[in-house]
This record gives structure tokens, C-alpha cells and sequence, in this order.
């Protein structure tokens, strides 16, 4: 049974490099002492794909490029092939999420007569990062209950990098209920697919209390959020028109009976370019 399965087994082992000392990619193809490898060509493609999970099985390339690595012929012994996909374009950032994944693939294919072909995979990790943006707005807004309650918050910008930090204020106009307690959300709203088929889910990331107690009429809270602890990916806007992953900031304020009171904005995610 044990040679049954070895001779099942390919023969030749296949490594993707991503750099050596000169900062060069190569692809190394091993043959098993003792065997041969006929093939009818050797390439390598990079592929960038979305994968739904609700759609398991099918996957969206929005990348796909081809090199040639060799011609029809045999190995006999180990073989380096350096490649390079110089001009490629990976316009989207690595994103594993809920429901979606989109991810990065070199694909190593040794091409075989009579016999299945050897296909080698690695998954590599794309980071994009952006400028500061020229415009960001401060935000502002008011949460209201009619004759009980009237507060204005401001935060300083709408668009934020990843280590950032998150600061405003929120003034108490109008107090005439009872608030024991006020606390600061950071959520995350992935949307995948479209029509009947979207699929949405909303992640709670963060909770950063600004309040224990009641507040009083003409009162301000200072808002001083930092960033860089919690786990954030930059904003993602109808990539490919699979998935979109957008984050909001929500004011939650809880009264003495346990009511509680919303106010959601959208903030805009980024990967900053350090300079």
C-alpha cells in the first residue's frame, strides 16, 4: 500500500521565493533524487482574486498576468527560474473578512503529458498606502429629543489613518433627562454581494466610555480615542462590486430607565504614507 502511494506522489518539490540577498524573486523546481520531471513547460501566474463565502468555490480575479518560465523538456536536477511581474497593477489591499476574502496568489504550474500537472501556490500579503488627504472635514452634528434633550458633537476630521487618534467634543445644550452613562463605538459594516443576495455584517471593534453620570446643561466631554490598539483595516468602497467595508463611529447614550439613544456617522479608513 505504501509504494501505492508514492507513486502518487510528484516528482519534484517546488519553491516560491520572494527575495534573496539582491532583492530578487525566483522559483525553484527540485527533482525527488533519482526521478526525472518530462513536462511540457513551466510557468507562473500572479492572480488576485475575491472569494465569497457564501459563494465557496468560485473565485473573481480582477488581476491575472502570465510569465513563461520554461519550455517543453526534462530536470533532471534542481532549477532556479527568477521572474518578475514588474508592471502589475494590485490596486486592492489584502482583506480577510467575515464573509469575503480577497487575497494575493503566485501559482507555479508545471505543465504534463498523460498525467496530472504539479501546481504549486503562495499567498502574499498587499498593503496599499495612501497620502494625507488634502480635504478632511471636521464633523458635526446634534442628537435631539424634542423639549428633553439637545447635545452637539464635533470631531475634528472624518478621514483617519490606522495609528491615528480620534478627538472632539460633545456640548450639552438641553438636559432634562435623567443620562447615567455615554460611550463612544467603533464599528465595522462588511456588505457582500448585491440585491437579495447582500449579505451584511456589523462588528462592535471598539467601546471607550465618556461618561458615568449625569450631565448638566451647558457641560462639554473631551473625546480622545486612540486608534492603533484595535484591529482596523482601511475602507474598502464597492471593491469590484463583490464588497464594501466601511466604519462608523456610535454615540450611545443610556438613561436611568435603560433607554438608549444612537447617533451614527461614517468615517473613512486609510493606510497612511509615512514619509
Amino acid at each position: 500500500m505504501n509504494y501505492l502511494v508514492g507513486a502518487f506522489k510528484p516528482p519534484c518539490n517546488v519553491f516560491i521565493s520572494f527575495a534573496d540577498g539582491r532583492n530578487r524573486k525566483q522559483v525553484v523546481i527540485e527533482p525527488i533524487h533519482g526521478k526525472k520531471v518530462e513536462h511540457n513547460g513551466v510557468k507562473i501566474e500572479l492572480l488576485g482574486q475575491i472569494e465569497l463565502y457564501f459563494d465557496r468555490g468560485n473565485f473573481y480575479d480582477f488581476t491575472s498576468l502570465v510569465r513563461e518560465l520554461d519550455i517543453p523538456g526534462e530536470l533532471y536536477e534542481r532549477k532556479t527560474y527568477p521572474f518578475e511581474f514588474s508592471s502589475v497593477e494590485m490596486p486592492y489591499e489584502s482583506y480577510n473578512g467575515v464573509n469575503v476574502r480577497l487575497r494575493y496568489i503566485l501559482k507555479v504550474t508545471i505543465s504534463r503529458n498523460y498525467v496530472s500537472n504539479i501546481v504549486e501556490y503562495q499567498d502574499f500579503v498587499v498593503r496599499n498606502y495612501t497620502p494625507p488627504p488634502s480635504i478632511n472635514n471636521s464633523i458635526k452634528m446634534e442628537v435631539g429629543i424634542e423639549d428633553c434633550l439637545h447635545i452637539e458633537f464635533e470631531y475634528s476630521k472624518s478621514k483617519y489613518h490606522l495609528k491615528d487618534v480620534i478627538i472632539g467634543k460633545i456640548y450639552f445644550l438641553l438636559v432634562r433627562i435623567k443620562l447615567k452613562n455615554m460611550e463612544l463605538e467603533i464599528r465595522r459594516r462588511e456588505s457582500t454581494g448585491s440585491g437579495p443576495n447582500t449579505y451584511v455584517e456589523t462588528e462592535t471593534l471598539a467601546k471607550f466610555e465618556l461618561m458615568d453620570g449625569s450631565p448638566v446643561r451647558g457641560e462639554s466631554i473631551p473625546i480622545r480615542l486612540f486608534l492603533s490598539p484595535y484591529e482596523l483595516t482601511p475602507t474598502y468602497r464597492n471593491i469590484n462590486n463583490k464588497f464594501s467595508v466601511k466604519y462608523y463611529l456610535n454615540l450611545v447614550l443610556v438613561d436611568e430607565e435603560d433607554r438608549r439613544y444612537f447617533k451614527q456617522q461614517e468615517i473613512t479608513i486609510y493606510r497612511l504614507l509615512e514619509s
